[in-house]
Formats: structure tokens, sequence, C-alpha cells
């Protein structure tokens, strides 16, 4: 079953059931309609760190570009179970297109990074990715900005070695964590599939909101670099976004001024959502209004009374006053 391209994407639910199920992946992440969740905590690495002298196993599968992981990598926060690494991977576009599988509001970015792991309750990899509960993979978008980026450095300096199809070199072990956002609190996630044959219904998506930057030399390695199996460069190994088909695309942050919160989430937190921004700004003002009204009063009230005091006195001279006003100061 590993005979199929990306050029015969309409073929893939005839040999492939799943790839024509109701939640298959990637998807399009529309942040207007993502639902804040406060129940996603911040994701957890383990054991991400890897030493030079721990050699990876790096291939062309034909597809794309592998990295085999020791299973000693896992996730430890973030999901209510624990998971194991399997591998991580890529997908990329052309030099004429970007080529990330998911898009957000539509906008498609260079690249994407997906590491897979497999619930640790289940013996494989191969098992896991049967249930519904199996798999956990999370992803980030890639974009060329300015510098070299070290970590990508250490997968994309070998490309040239794995060329062909099958082709395999080991790379020295490094930070893999390097490879993911430094701010592991924001993210998206949903319910999905593997996005190539056999598209299993089994993932549960991490996206998270910080794209890496990449220098243009090595974007350009990296989609210009692989061939596939017919002989081509291998560009654009991504499969298009699908339908969402009603379920449910949660953020663990707040991504639109009005606050959203998954159903069955305590509605305190949305009050409290509410509250924190009205805290903000509102209540100073509020403050400050309130001081001033009080501050006219007493003076209004000083006023009305020294009159009435230098009326009952009826003296030819009297005192002059001169009243300065006590200035407030904003020290927000």
């Amino acid at each position: 079953h590993s005979h199929w391209s990306y050029e015969d994407l309409k073929h893939w639910s005839t040999d492939y059931s799943d790839c024509g199920g109701t939640k298959q992946s990637p998807i399009n992440v529309d942040t207007a309609q993502a639902i804040f969740s406060p129940d996603l905590r911040p994701i957890q690495l383990s054991g991400y760190s890897l030493p030079a002298n721990k050699q990876l196993k790096l291939k062309n599968n034909g597809h794309t570009v592998v990295l085999d992981l020791p299973e000693s990598l896992a996730l430890t926060g973030g999901y209510a179970q624990q998971y194991r690494v399997a591998q991580l991977h890529l997908h990329w576009g052309s030099p004429s297109g970007p080529g990330s599988e998911h898009t957000v509001n539509g906008r498609r970015f260079a690249a994407e990074i997906h590491v897979v792991h497999y619930n640790t309750k289940y013996d494989s990899f191969t098992e896991a990715m049967v249930n519904p509960d199996g798999l956990a993979v999370l992803a980030a978008f890639l974009e060329v900005g300015h510098g070299e980026n070290q970590y990508y450095h250490e997968i994309l300096e070998h490309l040239p070695e794995i060329q062909e199809v099958g082709q395999e070199t080991l790379v020295p072990g490094f930070n893999i964590a390097g490879l993911l956002p430094a701010n592991l609190k924001f993210y998206f996630h949903y319910n999905g599939s593997l996005t190539t044959p056999p598209c299993y219904q089994t993932v549960k998506w991490t996206i998270f909101n910080q794209t890496m930057l990449l220098s243009h030399h090595q974007m350009s390695l990296l989609v210009s670099t692989l061939r596939s199996p017919d002989d081509k460069l291998l560009q654009n190994n991504y499969r298009p976004v699908q339908n969402l088909h009603g379920r449910r695309v949660l953020a663990s942050f707040q991504t639109t001024p009005s606050v959203k919160h998954s159903p069955g989430s305590d509605d305190s937190a949305t009050a409290e959502g509410h509250s924190s921004s009205f805290h903000a700004g509102d209540v100073l003002a509020v403050l400050f209004g309130v001081l001033f009204a009080v501050t006219a009063l007493a003076f209004l009230l000083y006023i009305y009374k020294h009159r009435s005091q230098n009326a009952r006195l009826d003296s030819p001279t009297k005192s002059k006053v001169i009243y300065t006003a006590a200035s407030t100061e904003n020290t927000a």
C-alpha cells in the first residue's frame, strides 16, 4: 500500500477507505471560529535534547524526508495521556509556491513539520495508529526569515546524501525541541487523521501558533534536493485541506476580542476573561472619574462654607483666598 502519489489524490479514497472519511486532515483553521478552551494546557516535552553521539536515521521514503527518533522522547504535558515519539517529517511546496498542509484563515505557509507520537498504552506505533486515541502529532509552520536556523541545519545539510528514494544516512543527535516554537502554550487543537494513506482518523492534532524561520538558502535546500519515485524533484508534497464536517477547532488562547469557550467548561472562565479585560482600563477611568467628582464637590463645599462665614462677619476687608485644585496623577 505504498504506491500512492500526490498527483493521484482523487484515488486515495478508492484504495484507502479512511481517506474518504469525515475526520480527515489537514484542515483550514478559521481563527474566528476557533473555540477558546481554558482546559488546553501548555505542551510539555521530555527527553527531546539528544547527545551528538546518538545517531539518528534520516531517509527519503519517496514522499518526504523522515527522521526516526528514539522512544525516549515523549509528550508529558498538554494531553490527558502520555505519548512517545516515533518520527518527524516535513511537507513543502516549490520555488514558486508554499506547501504547508494546514492553512490559517486560508493562508498557506512555506512548509510544515510534523512530529508524530503514539499513545504509550499501545505496544507499538503500528498498533496505536488504528485506535481512536492512538496518535498525537505536533505541527509547526515554517517560513523564510533572516539567518540560518541552527536546528534545521542539522537535518537539511544531510539532504544531498539522500536525494534518491530509499537512501538513508545517519545524523548526529541534537536538541529536537529546537525544531518547534519556544512557546508551546499557544496552539490550535482538533481531532483528525494521518494526511497520507491510509489516512487513519486517529490523530489528535496540535498546531502551534508561532512559526519557525529558515533562511532562504535552507528553504531552497528543502524544496529542491530530494527526488520522487518517478525521478522528478520531490515538491508540493502536501494534501489539500479537508472539510471539517462539523468538527470543533479549539484554541489554547483567545483568538478574537469576543470570548469563546468550549461547551462544558466552567462559565466562570468566560466571566473572568471579561473581568480581566475590564479591569485593565475601564476601572482606572472610573476611579479617576470618581476622584475628580469628589475633589470638585469638596471645592464647592469649601467655597460655600467660606462665603457663608464672610457674609456673617460682614467685614470691610476680606482676606484673598487663592485656591489651588488638587491634581491627580495617573500612575497606571
